[in-house]
């Protein structure tokens, strides 16, 4: 691995954090990869963002402050020990960013899945033709995706929201998602929080994922792994995502 700026912490982060999808390398700093990064930085989850080029990772370093937060290397992904040493292998979830060359893209993503010292769960890929997506399939990749950098801003907040329902887009601004009830929200009622005084959004079901309530009472007490489905602009929405993961 080779010798360049970082940001690390004093201890394996990756080893401790608890719960599913916590943890995330991202490989390749592009326009795609940068956007990902970004929205897993936000969402406050542990990110380790590797790419070869060691100037590039200098001045990300330098000159972005969204990566002061995230173990930032310059790493060879076509070397196993060099993703190990990362701690790239023992991540939840691992992002291949890189569209080409296609070599790299492909045994990055056969590294992460089939590597014998890999611990990792899911591995997303970037794919630049439909020939590339199906290799990138046959050498393990669990989920592919085009690469834009609107998809990439995309692809974070699926990282960060796996059991999210799928989004029901009203309109540019407007949108109905699920959110996880956040911890503030716990043990309190639907008046209490005030969701569309708050944060300017409606509650349209809360409940488990397997027993929803349509049309809530504002009485209805929440419980830690309830779900909501809000109704509102995109923003808002995200507030409240911002504070379960808080």
């Amino acid at each position: 691995m080779r010798d360049s700026p970082r940001r690390d912490s004093a201890k394996p982060w990756w080893k401790h954090k608890a719960g599913p999808q916590n943890t995330f390398a991202v490989v390749g700093l592009g326009r795609f990869g940068l956007a990902v990064c970004k929205e897993l930085i936000a969402s406050r989850k542990s990110v380790i963002a590797i790419d070869k080029d060691a100037h590039l990772v200098e001045m990300l370093l330098r000159r972005n402050n969204d990566f002061k937060s995230a173990v930032t290397l310059s790493v060879d992904s076509t070397v196993e020990e060099e993703l190990k040493e990362a701690g790239a292998l023992d991540v939840d979830t691992f992002v291949v960013a890189l569209g080409q060359p296609l070599e790299v893209s492909l045994t990055t993503t056969y590294i992460a899945k089939h590597g014998t010292s890999s611990a990792v769960k899911t591995v997303c890929s970037r794919a630049s033709s439909g020939l590339h997506e199906r290799m990138l399939k046959a050498v393990g990749a669990d989920k592919v995706t085009f690469p834009s950098q609107e998809q990439g801003r995309q692809l974070g907040e699926q990282l960060v929201r796996p059991s999210l329902l799928d989004r029901l887009q009203l309109d540019s601004n407007n949108s109905i998602e699920e959110v996880q009830v956040p911890k503030e929200f716990v043990q309190r009622s639907l008046r209490d929080i005030n969701l569309r005084k708050d944060y300017g959004v409606s509650v349209l079901a809360a409940g488990s994922q397997g027993d929803l309530r349509v049309n809530p009472p504002a009485s209805m007490i929440l419980s830690p792994n309830d779900v909501l489905v809000v109704m509102g602009s995109q923003e808002d929405i995200k507030r409240i995502h911002h504070s379960s993961d808080s």
